[in-house]
């Protein structure tokens, strides 16, 4: 089947489903977007800061499916912000991806504390998108005041903003302002597997007793349940595994619908509470490495 898409605000056309590989190591990426993309999956999240763009580029360059058919997306790191250092940003993930041209082209985090290299990184980005080198650009981590001064300062709207989204940490806010200003939401941990990472946290909603319920209901496990919930609010979604059997199962999740009372069930499991760091940790003080020539 031809996985559906969603419309960006520059009428360029995404997959709703994606595939990310945060995490894995440059030897494990290129067996899992092999994998991912002979399942069928057609988009693929890396960045610079993960270290895998290469293996990426090349898993992309052994399958047996046309570049054109495959949706590219990478982050620029925050050591590569500002003007230039952002044009140089695309030169090495386009040389290390082994491609002319990225499908879309984000900024990795807002980094308020700098915010006036975070809107230089993003004029670059403008000027890669009016010279064709990228089909869309976007911004991640960006809460609504972030968006606001960004769009304040720059002139093309974001097409996507890619945030902690699962349904312990909702983000609600956010989502309001990205859809009031046509920008496409991108979830990161939408299983929610990053409220596992932090001592004392919450645990995984794949957990809950709520969710499990559900998966009951459809004959579906959890993680489908949740993608599910995703997709039927309108975000687009990149799980991510290494292993070909879960990469498998989280890709079928277009054979059955949640009920309204279900999502709202779902959306009633909100925390408010964040798993990953808030956006004014990441200065350069405190991430200080550079991405590497291609």
């Amino acid at each position: 089947m031809g996985i559906p898409t969603y419309e960006l605000n520059n009428g360029v056309h995404i997959p709703v489903l994606g595939f990310g590989v945060y995490q894995a190591t440059p030897e494990q990426t290129v067996s899992a977007v092999g994998a991912a993309l002979e399942i069928g999956y057609r988009h693929v999240d890396t960045a610079a800061a993960y270290g895998n763009e290469r293996e990426v580029g090349q898993a992309i360059a052994a399958a047996e499916v046309d570049r054109d058919d495959i949706f590219i997306e990478t982050k620029v790191w925050i050591s590569d912000y500002g003007y230039d250092a952002t044009l140089h940003a695309f030169d090495k993930a386009a040389g290390k991806l082994g491609v002319d041209q990225i499908d879309l082209l984000i900024l990795h985090h807002p980094m308020p504390g700098e915010f006036e290299l975070t809107i230089a990184a993003y004029r670059a980005l403008e000027k890669l998108h009016a010279d064709g080198k990228v089909r869309a650009i976007g911004v991640s981590n960006f809460g609504p005041a972030h968006l606001d001064r960004l769009l304040a300062e720059t002139e093309v709207v974001p097409a996507v903003n890619q945030i902690e989204l699962h349904p312990y940490f909702r983000q609600s806010a956010s989502v309001a302002r990205a859809d009031e200003l046509g920008i496409l939401t991108q979830a990161w941990s939408p299983l929610g597997g990053i409220t596992t990472y932090f001592e004392g946290s919450h645990t995984s909603p794949l957990q809950d007793p709520a969710v499990r319920a559900i998966a009951d209901a459809h004959a579906k496990t959890p993680a489908q349940v949740l993608l599910r919930w995703h997709l039927q609010q309108g975000r687009q979604v990149f799980p991510k595994s290494v292993t070909p059997a879960r990469i498998a199962e989280n890709f079928d999740v277009f054979d059955f619908e949640l009920t309204a009372e279900q999502l709202a069930a779902i959306d009633a499991l909100d925390t408010g509470v964040r798993g990953g760091p808030e956006a004014e940790v990441f200065a350069r003080e405190n991430f200080d490495f550079e991405i590497p020539e291609a």
